[in-house]
């Protein structure tokens, strides 16, 4: 028992599920630190406690709003992307009485489709917008789908499973011609991709630290002039009350240090983690027979790559990469381990098995070429060996 733990506490370890949660980075846990400690009154008392706190809160919050290109008064902070999801589509549509018609699309986060699933329980009219083979929109049927009675239109910047990445600029600039209010999931996007809402005319977006190296537990929605918006939570004044409840100081001030970070790292992403995603790609491609990326075609972001492996069930090549120090996942973290067929990679057209043969691997800036040399080494011999029935 003990050779075993200590086979296992140095057998090396590659992290590429970035998708479903990514490292804190040290700078940001230590911008958390002060206000566990010393700095730890409410923002909201007069007092001197609260005053630390308070001054993080605004601070943070030009921080964050400058990082996105948006208004310090248009951002909200949350606890995550899903509550950013639903405050801003319920926040919109449960006031509305006369525009019932709302469009999504079939890739969605469960953090939107629920939602919308709610509002149609609720007497709104649902569109649902396919994606082609490789998981890109038309966006004539956007064009078309969209009417005078649309209350809202919510399309992902980046999808969560296959990083296929819509075109945010048309997309935006057909809702905004329409005059039809567009909710964008950004949560994938942020800290990977250069977004400027400055001139991007988005009117409503989420995002969570959780992703780009912040903490679990905090994240921000956006809500630009003059989007009318109704809060969901009712309670005290803050966030000018439209996200009621005690802020997480912690951890918005954390989140804007990742803010600051991905900045500076957004460059890295956008040639050294890319190269690195096309390297195991293009290796694993060579060393195992019968394999796709799904999506591969598309634009995607830079970081993440989902392989199909045919004939290998996803969830056990997790669990025997896992064995070997390479976390891995089956799909979306909400589902990954469920062994059921990805709803996004079936909307792409492919068949339940094929969609239950495929992982996903997510890079991040702290990845290395070391990793993915082991990647390349391990990955094929688990696929081989799981073909041929002799795996375990």
């Amino acid at each position: 028992m003990q050779r075993a733990t200590c086979i296992i506490s140095t057998m090396r370890k590659v992290y590429l599920d970035n998708n479903a949660t990514t490292a804190v980075l040290p700078e940001v846990f230590e911008a958390m630190r002060p206000y566990f400690t010393e700095q730890y009154g409410n923002p909201s008392s007069v007092h001197h406690q609260g005053s630390g706190p308070a001054t993080a809160m605004r601070e943070a919050r030009t921080t964050v709003a400058r990082f996105l290109g948006c208004g310090e008064g248009e951002l909200v902070f949350t606890s995550c992307g899903t509550e950013s999801d639903n405050l801003a589509i319920r926040g919109v549509l449960e006031g509305e009485r006369t525009k019932m018609h709302i469009v999504t699309t079939v890739v969605e986060h469960p953090a939107v489709l629920n939602p919308f699933r709610r509002m149609k329980a609720m007497g709104h009219e649902l569109s649902i917008l396919g994606v082609d083979a490789q998981g890109m929109l038309d966006l004539d049927e956007l064009r078309s789908t969209l009417r005078d009675d649309t209350a809202l239109a919510s399309i992902m910047y980046a999808n969560n499973e296959t990083g296929v990445v819509f075109p945010m600029d048309e997309i935006a600039a057909i809702c905004r011609e329409r005059g039809v209010p567009l909710h964008v999931d950004a949560v994938q996007a942020i800290g990977k991709l250069p977004i400027d809402l400055a001139t991007l005319p988005i009117d409503m977006l989420a995002l969570s630290a959780h992703k780009f190296h912040g903490p679990k537990g905090v994240g921000a929605m956006v809500v630009r002039q003059p989007t009318r918006f109704h809060p969901i939570l009712l309670g005290g004044s803050q966030e000018r009350g439209r996200r009621p409840g005690t802020e997480n100081v912690a951890g918005i001030a954390a989140m804007a240090k990742a803010c600051e970070l991905a900045a500076e790292h957004m460059d890295d992403y956008s040639t050294r983690v890319v190269g690195l995603r096309d390297l195991m790609e293009a290796g694993l491609l060579e060393r195992v027979p019968d394999t796709d990326v799904n999506g591969g075609a598309s634009p995607r972001l830079p970081n993440t790559s989902n392989l199909l492996f045919r004939g290998v069930d996803a969830v056990a090549l997790t669990v025997l990469l896992d064995e070997v120090g390479i976390c891995a996942s089956a799909g979306a973290a909400c589902k990954s381990g469920a062994g059921v067929a990805s709803p996004v990679l079936t909307a792409m057209g492919r068949s339940p098995e094929e969609a239950t043969s495929s992982v996903r691997l997510s890079l991040s800036t702290l990845t290395t070429t070391e990793d993915i040399d082991y990647v390349l080494e391990q990955l094929p011999p688990v696929v081989e060996r799981m073909r041929s029935g002799s795996a375990g």
